[in-house]
């Protein structure tokens, strides 16, 4: 089609959305059938959402985190301020959700509500595999939102980003719900909603509202591919589904204990699926199972490739963990996988995650949220996991590094490596092989 053919199909478009208008003078209500469905305020002459979401726009608040710089710092210096924003779920008790990220090494935190007035806030937990934070504050004459089951999404539906991005105030913008089930940007616990709703700097902790104002998801990251990090249309969303477990669990012990299954699981690349000869890239590898875990006990082996867990889709290592980490230890999971390429089920319980620090299976490793095998090359543990949110990540480690040394002693094998760890009472120095490179990783006890 010419360029001109296209701007005569959108004259057209435009004649017809106009001709399905009030027209000035004439009565709202007449007009009203032509766009069923469509939120109409008859006296303005507009199409709105205000109505449904004016109740929850009191609710939507800034944070402000004063923390301790990690740069030198000279005594008299001032500590550091980030921001974000946040939103009340429980107004009676002062409630609020944010990022972990918006107070993460914070010591102080305060929270501006839309009406001006500006409160402190106290830390009630945080969870960094999530990214879900709890604070609480004490006032009165709070707003909050209402809560829904992410789970009754569609990709279509309308959603609205309410936060403080750039250091503006209190900011709306709309988009759609571009996708569900999001994951693949670690393997951390990851079951995203993804929006095109504008996301910036700011945003994060803020809610993600369907078109009746209620909280669907927690906005947390964006997929930039500018030099700014600035929004491109795909921003991240944890679920309610996610959120509220988590929530949950804050605010009755500060800390969230997840369940377990006792599988080393790596994400199903292209390259992996290519050696195991599927036609697919979606799904998370089993390496090993614990012995006498859930796993185990299921049937499942190295090699299965999970492709669905409690009816729903796997695209990698952070969809099971999404799906483990939120359900109660003795829930009964139906699982599909596939073995040798042909498809299989079976029923995976859930387990207590108190489980011993250092677990052996047939061919991998598991300690301080780290997965480990043996090295291909012959000698030294490759990592092939590393558990969002553990003290693994946050000390650096990477999926693919070979453990060379540990302790000072060097590393043969995953025995060794299992066995340093296990007799290690605390922190202990790892020494690592990255892209040919020897790397230092002090892991924490």
């Amino acid at each position: 089609m010419t360029r001109h053919a296209l701007l005569a199909s959108s004259g057209a478009a435009l004649v017809l959305v106009l001709s399905l208008a009030p027209l000035a003078g004439t009565a709202a209500v007449a007009q009203t059938p032509a766009v069923q469905g469509l939120p109409y305020d008859a006296r303005r002459g507009v199409f709105t959402f205000a109505a449904g979401l004016d109740a929850s726009l009191p609710a939507v608040v800034q944070v402000t985190t004063l923390g301790q710089s990690r740069g030198p710092r000279s005594e008299g210096d001032p500590k550091p301020a980030q921001g974000g924003s946040g939103v009340i779920i429980d107004a009676a008790n002062g409630i609020i959700v944010t990022n972990n990220h918006v107070i993460e090494n914070g010591q102080k935190f305060t929270v501006d509500m839309i009406d001006g007035r500006l409160f402190d806030a106290v830390l009630v937990g945080a969870d960094k595999a999530t990214d879900i934070a709890v604070l609480k504050i004490e006032a009165s004459g709070l707003s909050q939102v209402q809560t829904v089951d992410s789970d009754t999404l569609r990709t279509g539906d309308l959603a609205f980003a309410v936060g403080y991005p750039l250091g503006l105030d209190q900011t709306l913008t709309m988009g759609v719900i571009s996708g569900l089930n999001r994951s693949g940007m670690g393997d951390a616990i990851e079951d995203y909603i993804q929006t095109d709703a504008a996301v910036n700097s700011g945003n994060s902790g803020g809610p993600l509202l369907d078109s009746r104002g209620r909280l669907i998801g927690i906005n947390t990251a964006i997929l930039s591919g500018g030099m700014g990090g600035g929004n491109d249309g795909i921003a991240f969303a944890v679920p309610t589904r996610i959120m509220m477990f988590v929530v949950d669990q804050l605010r009755a012990t500060g800390e969230v204990k997840r369940g377990q299954i006792g599988a080393a699981l790596g994400s199903l690349t292209a390259e992996r699926a290519r050696e195991m000869g599927l036609n697919l890239v979606r799904g998370a590898v089993v390496y090993d199972a614990a012995p006498g875990s859930p796993a185990e006990q299921a049937g499942l082996r190295p090699g299965d490739v999970i492709t669905r867990l409690q009816n729903r889709p796997v695209a990698n290592a952070g969809s099971v963990q999404a799906t483990v980490g939120i359900a109660q230890p003795g829930a009964a999971l139906p699982v599909v996988y596939l073995r040798d390429g042909r498809e299989a089920t079976a029923s995976l319980t859930v387990q207590s995650a108190d489980l011993p620090t250092v677990r052996t299976g047939r061919s991998a490793a598991m300690a301080r949220g780290l997965t480990f095998r043996n090295s291909g090359d012959g000698a030294g543990a490759q990592i092939t996991v590393v558990e969002g949110g553990s003290v693994a990540a946050t000390a650096g480690a990477h999926a693919g590094d070979v453990v060379v040394q540990a302790g000072g002693a060097n590393v043969a094998d995953m025995s060794a490596l299992a066995a340093a760890l296990q007799a290690a009472r605390g922190a202990i120095e790892l020494i690592v092989l990255r892209d040919g490179e020897r790397t230092t990783i002090s892991l924490p006890g």
